[in-house]
């Protein structure tokens, strides 16, 4: 049997390479170097011009023009130039197929690694030629510019590779290429090819609105740099066309034939990223036009209207209002229209969380009491702001405001800007408190009565008033009415900031005010107003005037109102009133993308550090949510190089609004800079931290911020301290362990004496913040749909604005979100239902409340026993109890004799030497410990409960219920028995919120014979505010005699009292500031 000898040389193959004369040789070496590429390829290499040169000869045949094409890729792939081992595997054509097929088919080892690149290759090459092309070519692949620019052999071996992945049913990745390579038609195809699956559609919804741009940027090649254009605004609108097309509007498509088969959430969140209203108004009218009898149709449309008013502004919402009227054709549909006109308003959500928060409030005041005895030994104006802060976030939204009203004394302390702050904190505590707004502010507003508007420094209280007034109403300015003459929000604002002439204060809280409650609105009279304010050149009233300009525009990239402000700012002398217009430009951006590049670049280029500041936030508003590379490379070069240390700490921060949809990424790219010599860096990049990941409980960004707490730097302490909060809020010690130890740090900052006042302030504001809203909001720049929260996003940004201006703290409040399972009926009613909870209580159940500390009393020393004398004692006693059992036995002596005996032989034992009972006896038995009770793994919640967005996950509705809701994860739904437990629906698409709910008609025998029970809103919520005589029972307020001696201790706990008689309104309320 012949030997095979392996060759040690390709010399010899290589020069047959040369015998021009002989193609058949020259075949024969062709074919003998690509067995053996793989480990000659060295010497190879040198020979590479030759197999180039056979790769165009005429000489050889197609087929070994092909096979010196491939042998010439791979000596280019071990080289590592994979563009010319792309180029050559393109020209070998099916000589490249065959050897792809036989790697991939036959599993052989060799030659996988060469494949693998040449395909990623392609690949990449397709998606960066498509990118090039224009929008007309997305949908359109044979157009002519499209077929002009891309190689058509290029296009066959990527479309090659998707064929496979389809094949294999790898919808995701096929989907992957087919995005980035902008072919709208594949993804119309795999949609077909997989079912017509709405989850494929639903990834992609999310894909689109958290698109990382991958791809964006610069690559250099072989012809030198190409600029890549990544996923602009122009290709996702065409995608979101595609899915709106896509999504089946009608139950037919489903199974079952229900009408909840159609994805309502999906579809309104493609409205609203398109920012077409006209469309949801169609939808709604849809909706309600295939039958007023068919009560999920009518829930249908409702639902739809709560997850607009959820995600989209006022402007987008008041003409979808205005859209659905029309023509009435009955009862039923007037009263479906009038309550859709009543969620698009927006005022029913408010109030349904309005009542959740009053009812549920957790908030734990007897902290907020330490940290004022804490506080209290200092008269700084700063920590009485600090704890203003703390307080009116940990009661944001719960209408509690029972710790103002039991430190009277220290409220009358506040004077000139703490008075504003203090004043402007009811705006918080009270916020979504539409109809009694106006009267809860009364006493403070300008032209009032109120002991709390007059006196010296009553500017302050009433500029406050107006700031609260704003908060209260934000984003509804333009709609609600204040009750005076019918006039809205924004009206009464406007006519206060006129009236207010020469007091700067006001005119400060009245802009503020004015641009919280209109923002978005697009108003034009509202900002000329605004901005014959900014030009009187009053820093106090200019600063505010700006930012409240940029809020009335937000989004709109006006260009009038950016050269106006850009003009202004280069000719006042004010850094306050830059600083103002500088952020309220980057508003103007807000959600534009690519079309602020020009804006940014002249913004960052300038020569003034804060409208280089200004720039720097232009980009964060323009790419919030995006993860855009671009915008991500821009703010990392500046934080590196820029000369102030202002724009370097908001470059890094700017990073947190970028990467906001994947926090996970966050730490990874702020690490080294949280490491960095500069302390405004590294405080920077705590407030990425705390930006991105709020709400997250993120573990690997609390070890990023736990050892900047303890910075050696006062101000990086405070923003590691605020960062830490905004990440935990919500979170429990059984989900992260760490929350215990930074609730004691919150606590030991404030009471160490020797802690800077930044960090104090810092803690201080931890404090309130991760106890938000009586425990029961969140804080995350997305929506419940995953769109972006502009409210979240502009509350952020002008609460990071903190370091220069503390009242715009308050505008974190306006990032707060209820985290809530509310159902409601048909009638809008709330009724009495449950839902179960697949995890244990403890998981998601609220902190145990803070326990009063009580002073032990010192005990006595016990008396030593001497070992021997113990023993003593025990045979002593043990004689004892012998000779009372013989007497017992020898005779029978009466009860008055053993009574009187009694008392000597205690007075005997009183005599004799105290006793260790450990040592007197070494058999005693200990009773055996109780068996601690096994904690359930699910629990049935009621109607109106907190649940956090980690549990909602968890939350079912079993099919036995009396309501199922409308909105529903069909996939989740089964009728048998799956893992042990009863079938039952996983709430869908948006989570937890307001849920629209129907009557289910295969509901136990139970549910159907119990009647139907609702909960009733709470009415004091309508009424005027208590008067100062009011104590708290149950976290609320209660009217009774002895309230103005009640002690100085917090209730945490915010149950109701039902049983109790009705009381009676109570009266109003001043807080009685003084000068």
């Amino acid at each position: 049997m012949p030997v095979s000898v392996k060759p040690s040389s390709a010399a010899g193959l290589l020069a047959l390479l040369s015998e021009q004369d002989s193609p058949e040789l020259q075949t024969y070496a062709l074919e003998n170097l690509n067995e053996v590429i793989d480990q000659f390829w060295p010497e190879i290499s040198e020979e590479v011009v030759s197999i180039e040169t056979l790769s165009e000869s005429s000489e050889l045949s197609a087929s070994s023009r092909s096979l010196a094409a491939l042998l010439a890729s791979k000596v280019y792939y071990h080289l590592g130039a994979y563009d010319e081992a792309l180029s050559f595997a393109l020209a070998a054509g099916d000589r490249f197929e065959a050897e792809r097929k036989l790697i991939q088919g036959s599993g052989l080892t060799g030659g996988e690694g060469y494949v693998e690149v040449v395909l990623t290759k392609s690949i990449d090459t397709y998606i960066q030629q498509r990118s090039l092309l224009p929008p007309s070519a997305f949908s359109d692949p044979s157009s002519s510019t499209s077929q002009s620019t891309i190689d058509p052999r290029l296009e066959t071996l990527v479309l090659s590779v998707l064929s496979v992945s389809l094949d294999q049913q790898e919808w995701r990745q096929s989907l992957g290429i087919a995005l980035e390579s902008r072919r709208l038609d594949v993804v119309r195809t795999i949609w077909e090819k997989s079912g017509k699956d709405g989850s494929i559609l639903r990834w992609v919804l999310e894909i689109v609105g958290s698109s990382s741009n991958s791809s964006s940027g610069s690559t250099k090649g072989k012809k030198g740099k190409k600029e890549v254009k990544g996923w602009g605004k122009e290709f996702k609108q065409e995608v979101l066309r595609l899915l709106l097309e896509l999504f089946p509007l009608s139950p037919s498509s489903s199974s079952s034939g229900e009408a909840d088969a159609v994805d309502y959430a999906s579809i309104t969140q493609i409205h609203i990223l398109l920012n077409q209203p006209s469309l949801s108004t169609e939808l709604i009218k849809s909706i309600v036009a295939k039958g007023e009898d068919d009560e999920k149709n009518q829930l249908g449309a409702y639902q739809v209207a709560f997850d607009l008013a959820d995600g989209a502004t006022q402007e987008f919402l008041g003409e979808v209002g205005t859209g659905v009227c029309g023509e009435v054709k009955s009862e039923n549909e007037h009263i479906v229209i009038t309550n859709l006109r009543s969620i698009l308003s927006g005022e029913k959500t408010i109030r349904y969380y309005l009542d959740f928060l009053y009812k549920n409030n957790h908030a734990d005041l007897l902290i907020i009491q330490k940290t004022k005895e804490a506080f209290d030994s200092s008269r700084s104006s700063m920590y009485h702001s600090a704890l203003t802060l703390s307080h009116s976030f940990m009661s944001a939204g719960t209408t509690s405001d029972t710790f103002l009203r039991r430190n009277l004394d220290w409220l009358g302390r506040a004077s000139n800007w703490s008075k504003f702050t203090a004043t402007a904190a009811l705006g918080v505590i009270h916020k979504g408190n539409l109809s009694k707004g106006m009267t809860i502010l009364g006493p403070y507003l300008p032209g009032s009565a109120g002991a709390g508007a007059g006196g010296a420094g009553k500017e302050y209280s009433e500029g406050g008033s107006l700031f609260a007034l704003g908060l209260i109403n934000s984003g509804r300015g333009t709609t609600n009415k204040t009750g005076e003459n019918g006039e809205t929000v924004g009206s009464y604002l406007r006519k206060k900031l006129g009236e207010a002439g020469g007091e700067e204060v006001v005119q400060h809280g009245a802009a503020l005010g004015l641009g919280v409650a209109g923002m978005a609105s697009g108003n034009e009279e509202i900002y000329d107003q605004l901005r014959e304010t900014l030009f009187q050149d009053s820093a106090v009233a200019g600063e505010a005037s700006g930012y409240a300009m940029g809020l009335v525009m937000l989004g709109t990239a006006s260009s009038k109102a950016y050269d106006e402000m850009i003009q202004y700012a280069h000719e006042t002398q004010h850094e306050k009133i830059i600083r103002g217009l500088a952020i309220g430009t980057a508003f103007l951006y807000y959600n534009k993308e690519e079309e602020a590049d020009e804006v940014i670049e002249r913004l960052v280029a300038e020569k003034d550090a804060i409208l280089r500041y200004g720039g720097i936030y232009t980009i964060a508003m323009a790419y919030a949510g995006t993860s855009n590379n671009k915008a991500i490379r821009k703010v990392l070069d500046v934080a590196v190089s820029d000369v102030s240390d202002d724009v370097r700490r908001a470059a890094v921060t700017a990073l947190g609004f970028i990467l906001c949809r994947n926090p996970t990424q966050v730490p990874r790219i702020v690490q080294l800079l949280s490491e960095s010599y500069n302390p405004h860096v590294r405080q920077g990049a705590a407030l990425a931290l705390g930006v991105a990941c709020a709400g997250t409980g993120l573990e690997e960004a609390v070890e990023l911020l736990e050892p900047l707490s303890k910075d050696p730097v006062d101000f990086v302490r405070q923003g590691a301290l605020v960062s830490l909060a905004m990440v935990l809020i919500q979170q429990t010690e059984a989900q992260n362990p760490k929350v215990a130890s930074v609730r004691k740090t919150f606590a030991s900052v404030i009471t160490d004496k020797h802690e800077d006042s930044m960090a104090k302030f810092g803690a201080a504001l931890g404090q309130g913040i991760i106890d938000a809203g009586g425990r029961n909001v969140t804080i995350s720049l997305l929506s419940k749909s995953g769109s972006l929260n502009m409210g979240a996003v502009v509350g952020m940004a002008l609460f990071c604005q903190f370091w220069y201006w503390f009242p715009l703290a308050h505008c974190l409040s306006l990032g707060f979100t209820p985290t809530a399972v509310i159902g409601l009926d048909k009638d809008l009613k709330i009724p009495k239902l449950g839902f179960t909870s697949r995890a244990k209580p403890s998981l998601y159940a609220y902190p145990a409340p803070t326990v009063i500390e009580t002073k032990e009393v010192a005990k006595p020393i016990a008396t030593a026993v001497l070992s021997s004398t113990a023993k003593a004692n025990a045979r002593a006693i043990e004689k004892k109890k012998t000779e009372a059992a013989d007497d017992k036995d020898t005779a029978m002596e009466t009860d008055e004799k053993t009574e009187e005996a009694a008392p000597d032989a205690d007075a005997k034992m009183d005599d004799a030497v105290p006793i260790d009972e450990s040592a007197a006896t070494n058999t005693a038995t200990t009773a055996p410990a109780s068996k601690k009770k096994s904690e359930p793994t699910s629990e049935t919640l009621e109607n109106m409960t907190r649940v956090t967005p980690a549990q909602a996950s968890s939350i079912y509705f079993p099919l036995t219920n009396r309501y199922l809701p409308v909105r529903s994860d069909p996939s989740s739904t089964s009728s048998a028995q799956a893992g042990g437990k009863k079938g039952a629906i996983k709430i869908g698409r948006g989570g937890a919120g307001i849920l629209m709910v129907y009557e289910n008609a295969n509901c136990s025998d139970e549910e159907k014979k119990a009647e139907k029970d609702f909960i009733e809103l709470e009415a004091s919520l309508d009424q005027i505010a208590p008067g100062p005589g009011a104590t708290v029972s149950g976290g609320h307020v209660a009217m009774g005699a002895a309230a103005t001696s009640a002690p100085a201790v917090a209730a945490s706990s915010g149950v109701n009292d039902e049983d109790g008689p009705e009381r009676d309104p109570p009266a109003s309320f001043e807080y009685p500031f003084s000068s």
